[in-house]
């Protein structure tokens, strides 16, 4: 879908009414899952900043070689690194891109936005969130006001001030988003694609409920018994899902909560490595970490064992009494 361009409700209902929502397997492998991403596709990306990030999918789209992706996410961060190093992404809107909170703003994006080879818009958090919201009520816009009083707003066309017809205060309109194609890590999901999540679920229901399709990536598919054990805990059910992709570690080097925190001594080789030279860093990254493996196993094995290990006690431990 074009960057900017809103649905009108008939086409978002008609295209809702052809999908497949039936109770069936959806379990495929990643290179299957990314044949469901075509070139010049909007992607929305789930998770937030290092957290439940969908880096393996990112991963093998890189491998793929898609391009042209205008991507979305509430807070990016090294992924959309890859994604503009790699020319799989030409456009990305979010709040805030930067390589994680302890590395700040990244080098690469400014590159690449600065040398005018790539589009960066910038969303306060609240409206990225209220456009997926819009996007998954069938709405065109939803109003807010935290980009009022801020040269936020002045950076963003797309926005409209509004007069509240009942107290005449001054609103911001923001667009709604429907990606084609949402990219989301959950922690465990059936075959049918109904997933539970752990921790803070970010803006993950409803970028799910606004995209046409829905790649689940998880770190484990567990039995529809189990799911239905507590019903409560999920979060995305199977009618919004088209394909499901069982990847260990499927959030490496970022974290996924309550299984793996962030694999840190990786991250920091990599932001010294590209913060060094965004274009040859890069180059070089990609070809050993995402071109040069033969697989999502290969690449964990090149991250290390011991990283890996030290990585998940630390991630479990939060569970420990």
């Amino acid at each position: 879908m074009e960057p900017g361009k809103v649905q009108p409700y008939k086409e978002l209902r008609s295209r809702l009414a052809r999908r497949d929502r039936s109770l069936r397997e959806k379990v495929v492998t990643l290179e299957q899952a990314a044949s469901f991403v075509s070139d010049g596709m909007s992607v929305g990306i789930g998770g937030s900043t290092m957290s439940r990030t969908p880096m393996a999918m990112i991963w093998q789209l890189i491998r793929a070689r898609k391009k042209d992706l205008s991507c979305s996410r509430c807070i990016i961060s090294t992924d959309g690194d890859l994604l503009f190093g790699s020319g799989a992404a030409n456009h990305i809107e979010t709040s805030w891109f930067a390589q994680g909170i302890l590395w700040g703003l990244s080098k690469v994006m400014r590159h690449h936005v600065e040398s005018g080879a790539c589009r960066y818009d910038e969303w306060s958090h609240m409206a990225m969130g209220m456009r997926y919201r819009a996007g998954g009520m069938g709405v065109p816009f939803l109003p807010i006001r935290s980009m009022l009083g801020s040269n936020v707003a002045t950076q963003r066309p797309e926005a409209k001030e509004f007069d509240c017809p009942f107290t005449g205060e001054k609103l911001l309109l923001v667009p709604a988003l429907n990606p084609d194609v949402a990219l989301i890590h959950v922690q465990r999901c059936d075959a049918y694609g109904n997933a539970q999540m752990d921790g803070l679920q970010f803006m993950d229901i409803d970028l799910a409920m606004a995209a046409n399709r829905v790649i689940l990536t998880t770190e484990r598919i567990v039995s529809n018994d189990q799911i239905r054990r507590a019903p409560d805990h999920t979060k995305i059910p199977f009618f919004c899902v088209d394909a499901v992709v069982e990847v260990p570690y499927g959030s490496a080097p970022h974290e996924c909560f309550g299984v793996y925190e962030p694999m840190m001594q990786h991250m920091e080789k990599y932001v010294a490595q590209v913060n060094g030279d965004p274009v040859g860093g890069m180059k070089k990254y990609l070809d050993d970490y995402v071109y040069g493996p033969k697989s999502w196993n290969e690449f964990l094995s090149m991250i290390g064992v011991d990283e890996i290990v030290t990585a998940s006690r630390r991630g479990r431990s939060i569970f420990d009494d």
